[in-house]
């Protein structure tokens, strides 16, 4: 009797014992009865390419991305999505007919998480604190998802213009720009995309309004809730949500690119938290 090869899969990253994406993919492939077999990869800026050439090299499926090296492996890609290339990084990366193909499931990962907690961005005011990567990677699917606004803050005002004006090519959706003060207006939805929470602090310093049935939004998850939703409760909004759904959506993203299979995220949300 032939043994059936299981699938083999990975996350790439420094450092890397940290992640659960392995729980997350075995997680999914339980859903479908799938054998998964899924690493971590400590890698560095040197072996980073030989990692992903020797991985696909010896069959394996798929690979995640995670930091330092999403910009790396989209340089190393050799066909981008739209997603990708506005972001100018890869999270997911597959080998298809020889070519490797490179994809961001970040924002599809935070478009879906919205969604679930009841806040489509359709019609909705966005204010998008960070201009940095992790906001390019999300940026494509909330426009295309038509907000009535999405204004982008950041603390180097010149990176926020950029972006925007980025994204005025690939949306008829009204995209504003401007630094961290430029925060008047009442919002519906408000989203962190900055690295500050990882070190405790809040982001802004200015006054945010929200509406009465307003959501703030922390990409960074935690076991308590951040300097940045903290804030917010004391701003009076009535909604916050850290990104561990987030999280689990980027990767049911990537698992559906590789498997053709789209996993329920509610089981697994509920456990890891």
């Amino acid at each position: 009797m032939t043994l059936k090869t299981p699938i083999r899969c990975a996350v790439v990253g420094n450092p890397i014992a940290h992640s659960r994406s392995p729980e997350i993919h075995t997680a999914f492939a339980k859903q479908f009865n799938l054998d998964v077999h899924y690493d971590r990869i400590l890698a560095d800026r040197n072996d980073f390419n030989d990692h992903v050439r020797g991985f696909f090299a010896q069959g394996g499926t798929g690979l995640n991305i995670t930091v330092p090296f999403k910009e790396l492996a989209f340089s190393l890609s050799q066909v981008r999505s739209p997603r990708a290339e506005l972001a100018g990084a890869v999270n997911t990366l597959w080998l298809k007919d020889n070519v490797l193909h490179g994809c961001n499931t970040d924002g599809v990962g935070l478009l879906n998480d919205l969604i679930r907690l009841g806040f489509n961005p359709k019609g909705k005011r966005i204010l998008l604190i960070g201009a940095g990567g992790a906001a390019k990677g999300v940026v494509l699917p909330l426009v295309q998802a038509q907000p009535s606004l999405l204004r982008i803050v950041n603390r180097t005002a010149s990176k926020a213009h950029e972006l925007a004006e980025l994204l005025r090519d690939q949306t008829s959706v009204t995209v504003e720009s401007g630094d961290l003060t430029a925060l008047d207006g009442i919002w519906d939805i408000v989203i962190n995309a900055t690295s500050s929470s990882i070190d405790q602090q809040n982001p802004i310093a200015g006054a945010l309004h929200f509406n009465d049935t307003a959501l703030a939004y922390d990409m960074f998850y935690g076991s308590e809730p951040t300097a940045f939703l903290q804030y917010c409760q004391q701003a009076g909004v009535s909604h916050y949500a850290d990104g561990l759904g987030m999280l689990i959506g980027q990767a049911a993203e990537s698992f559906y690119i590789w498997h053709g299979q789209q996993p329920a995220i509610e089981p697994l949300l509920a456990s890891m938290r």
